[in-house]
């Protein structure tokens, strides 16, 4: 076997190759990293998260979540606080300056997506969508709950939402 036909390799390949088409605007135009995008993003859509949820939400471990959070928190985008008596559980929100941001940056985002994605066939981009919607589903089916692993992000609905 050919790892060029290998479909886990295949896959992996085209979504880093998108992902550096969005890193091109995110990153250079905005300075970010992906985990400074990828926690804002949640960000933005939740207001705020307390670290447990945080962690089920993305695919960030507690490392990059807190290189992330102090990042964007010494830019004035983001504040952390520690909740109660148990020291190692906190809570993040966006400010409003880390929002106007992030929405300006992503109109910017969705933006290359969408210029990506038109450059499909109207019924390929559908069958794109429903193939990942099937495999994601497909994961979730075949792996057991115990494993941790599976469905790992929520669905945004039929719009693809870059991350």
């Amino acid at each position: 076997m050919r790892i060029e036909t290998f479909f886990p390799y295949q896959l992996a390949v085209v979504a880093e190759a998108f992902s550096r088409q969005l890193v091109a605007v995110y990153g250079r135009e905005h300075g970010f990293t992906r985990e400074e995008w990828r926690l804002l993003f949640l960000l933005e859509d939740a207001g705020s998260l307390d670290s447990l949820r945080l962690s089920q939400r993305t695919s960030l471990d507690k490392v990059q979540v807190s290189r992330a959070a102090s990042r964007l928190e010494d830019k004035g985008l983001i504040t952390r606080a520690i909740l109660g008596s148990d020291r190692r559980l906190r809570n993040y929100a966006i400010t409003e300056a880390g929002r106007d941001l992030f929405r300006r940056a992503f109109g910017e985002v969705e933006a290359r997506a969408n210029e990506i994605l038109q450059a499909m066939p109207a019924c390929d981009r559908a069958a794109l969508e429903r193939g990942i919607a099937a495999l994601d589903q497909a994961i979730a089916t075949a792996t057991r709950p115990e494993t941790g692993h599976g469905a790992s992000f929520p669905r945004p609905g039929p719009a693809v939402r870059p991350v």
